[in-house]
């Protein structure tokens, strides 16, 4: 069996989210063992039947608010004890929010942030410091980030802030684990649109739109190889290198 096939030993935080259950269920198929987080305990139990039907070798819980971040390194211990090791730390939760508010409400603001950057730089680092100290091969940390981080757009440029930050941190971890020998690997997805609940307010519809089977594809194959920037789709790569290259006095003029 080759790596990209073989069984891992996962710890899926924001295990709820459309994204993330769509990688589980992929990576259920190997037979890998899973620790899975999120708020919702009978949704996490629920979760947990599923990947035991299609084939995880094992299954827990542990029901935690993200944002409560002070017990990080508890959670990935213990995800270790569960698992009788750790490879793979997935960090798949975010939210939108809403940008119009956001500039007229600092506690918006703060929610945006908090969420998708401040928080997760907690989890990254404790789940980085996990990972270090395992020796095994193939270890990975991989982070759902967004394509709204390349430059910032009037539509939502708090959210956009926020991925940009968690962008610019898997870019440095994985730039600190490029010099060292046996390392784990840092890779971070930049998400384009995404058919999600999180995207429900957004008129969906064309070739851009992606489902989370799809990205759920692209993070398995990240999990081997790429990085430490991975669009996903792929052609989000030209698109936004597009939008990085649009003159201001031309961009300023589009409504984005």
């Amino acid at each position: 069996m080759t790596e990209t096939r073989s069984p891992r030993k996962v710890l899926i935080l924001g295990a709820l989210s459309a994204m993330a259950a769509a990688t589980a269920r992929r990576l259920a198929d190997r037979g890998s063992d899973f620790v899975i987080t999120g708020r919702n305990a009978d949704a996490l139990e629920r979760a947990a039947k599923d990947l035991k039907a299609r084939g995880a070798a094992s299954v827990a819980i542990q029901t935690l608010d993200l944002l409560e971040t002070g017990s990080a390194d508890a959670v990935m211990a213990q995800a270790v004890e569960a698992m009788g090791g750790l490879d793979t730390v997935l960090v798949f939760y975010g939210i939108l929010g809403n940008q119009a508010q956001a500039e007229t409400d600092p506690q918006e603001a703060e929610r945006i942030i908090a969420v998708n950057y401040s928080s997760a730089v907690h989890w990254v680092m404790a789940g980085a410091r996990a990972l270090e100290a395992q020796s095994g091969p193939n270890r990975v940390l991989l982070t759902a980030s967004s394509v709204a981080g390349d430059r910032g757009r009037r539509s939502n440029y708090v959210y956009g802030s926020a991925k940009a930050g968690l962008s610019v941190l898997m870019q440095g971890l994985a730039h600190k684990w490029a010099a060292q020998e046996n390392a784990p690997r840092a890779v971070n997805l930049k998400l384009g649109f995404v058919d999600t609940p999180m995207t429900d307010g957004i008129e969906k519809g064309g070739p851009l739109w992606a489902k989370p089977d799809d990205i759920a594809a692209i993070a398995e194959r990240a999990l081997t190889k790429g990085g430490p920037n991975v669009y996903a789709p792929w052609f989000w790569r030209f698109i936004m290198l597009a939008i990085r290259g649009t003159p201001a006095f031309v961009f300023n003029k589009v409504n984005l």
